[in-house]
Formats: C-alpha cells, sequence, structure tokens
C-alpha cells in the first residue's frame, strides 16, 4: 500500500467530511494538495506497469518533475476532482474525473472523462474501482452530468474485462502510426 502523509487541520477536517465509506473497509475521499506525493507515485505506476504500450513506453526522464506540476494544477481545477480509494486506512487506488465539453454539434454539451485509472496490485478485486468510479459518478451527477467517458489500453485484458462489468462499451479505437 502507499504511506499517506499526515494532512494539515484543515485538510484533515475536509477530508473526514467528504469520506465515503464504501464496503469491505473501502473508502474513497477526494485527494488534497498533501496528497500530491502520493498522487504522482501511483500516477507514475501506472504508466510504469503499462510500459510495453505504444503510448506509455515514451515516459520522459523529467517526468516526475512535470508530474508535480501538471498534478498540483489538477488539484487547484474547479473542474475536476482526483478520487483516493484507501483499503484499511492505506492508499491504494486513484482515479481523476473531469467535466470537459463535448463535441459541438453532438449531444451531450458536457460530460464526465475518467483518467488516470490504478489500483496497487495487492488491493486488486477488493472492489477499489468499484468504489472509485462510484465517487466519480455521484461527483457527476452532482454536476448534472449525464455520460462518462474514458480510454483505456486495449491491449490490458484485465482493465477491458472491468470496464466492461463496470457498464461501459467501446464505441471508438484510437489508432498511432508514428511519422519518425
Amino acid at each position: 500500500m502507499i504511506e499517506r502523509p499526515s494532512p494539515s487541520p484543515a485538510s484533515a477536517r475536509h477530508a473526514r467530511a467528504s469520506r465515503r465509506e464504501a464496503s469491505d473497509g473501502i473508502t474513497v475521499r477526494p485527494a488534497h494538495m498533501a496528497d500530491l506525493p502520493l498522487i504522482v507515485e501511483l500516477r507514475l505506476a501506472l504508466l510504469r506497469e503499462h510500459g510495453d504500450n505504444p503510448i506509455y513506453e515514451r515516459l520522459r526522464p523529467d517526468a516526475p518533475d512535470r508530474a508535480r506540476r501538471l498534478f498540483a494544477a489538477q488539484l487547484r481545477s474547479p473542474d475536476e476532482v482526483i478520487f483516493l480509494g484507501e483499503v484499511d486506512g492505506e492508499v491504494s487506488g486513484i482515479l481523476r474525473c473531469i467535466q470537459t465539453g463535448g463535441l459541438p454539434l453532438l449531444f451531450p454539451a458536457t460530460h464526465g472523462y475518467i483518467s488516470s485509472v490504478y489500483v496497487v496490485p495487492r488491493a486488486r478485486r477488493r472492489g477499489v474501482l468499484r468504489a472509485l468510479l462510484a465517487a466519480a459518478i455521484q461527483w457527476c451527477e452532482s454536476r448534472g452530468l449525464t455520460e462518462l467517458r474514458l480510454h483505456n489500453a486495449s491491449d490490458n485484458a484485465v482493465a477491458n474485462a472491468a470496464w466492461d462489468a463496470l457498464g461501459f462499451r467501446i464505441v471508438e479505437h484510437l489508432r498511432v502510426r508514428r511519422l519518425a
């Protein structure tokens, strides 16, 4: 599991007020700036775990520094949330959800977009993903959003099965052709 930093008193009060207790000792809460080291660690672990993927294999050497800046900006954004899933008090998973604009000629005008989903290997198949998704759905519904979208690696059979089981269906494919 991942060690959690000690939050400030104000962020600790906010975290307690916004925690969602799921079953089997799983708790989901919004991340705060004090969680930035955990967020960087989890999201880089996700990229490294899929290092043989044609997109994710190109991790930059300065990725940790870039990640800190990027993820700090995401934590400050009013249009997105990063949820952390805890198993028995240890951070074990992450999910980022964004309110984003749709295509200009199609409905819905805005939708929820899920990204950067990762559950540490020893916490998998315990309901962490389901609990994180439930928090994201609740967040989207509170904003009046009626649709959730996501991308996942096509070569990840476990992720494909999980997202299928959670009600997502494939509606497009991302293709890559390197030019250089």
